[in-house]
């Protein structure tokens, strides 16, 4: 499998995470503390400032890698798994169908 594949296979596993991500928020048994916590993380990967600044060497630039991560296990924590494995099954339904 050549690099172009495999960034290609990259590229399509994250589009389907989004999409999960997004069936999650969307659905409305999905408990209020996973939906701000999802939220949450996604204002953390988005908003221009940091909890730690980039210009402090190694750990400004890891703090994303923690942060991000730990919301998004938190908010599927708290989740269902029958909940989760619904929406999951959604998004593969729905990228089959293309």
């Amino acid at each position: 499998m050549g690099f172009r594949a495999q960034l290609a296979a990259l590229a399509g596993r994250f589009k389907q995470e989004v999409a999960f991500y997004r069936a999650l928020q969307k659905h409305p048994q999905t408990p209020r503390l996973a939906k701000i916590l999802l939220w949450l993380a996604l204002g953390y990967l988005v908003l221009p400032f940091d909890l730690i600044p980039d210009f402090i060497p190694v750990i400004g630039q890891l703090d994303e890698l923690v942060i991000i991560p730990l919301l998004l296990y938190l908010a599927l924590k708290v989740i269902p798994v029958n909940l989760r494995q619904a929406c999951r099954d959604e998004v593969e339904s729905a990228d089959n169908q293309k």
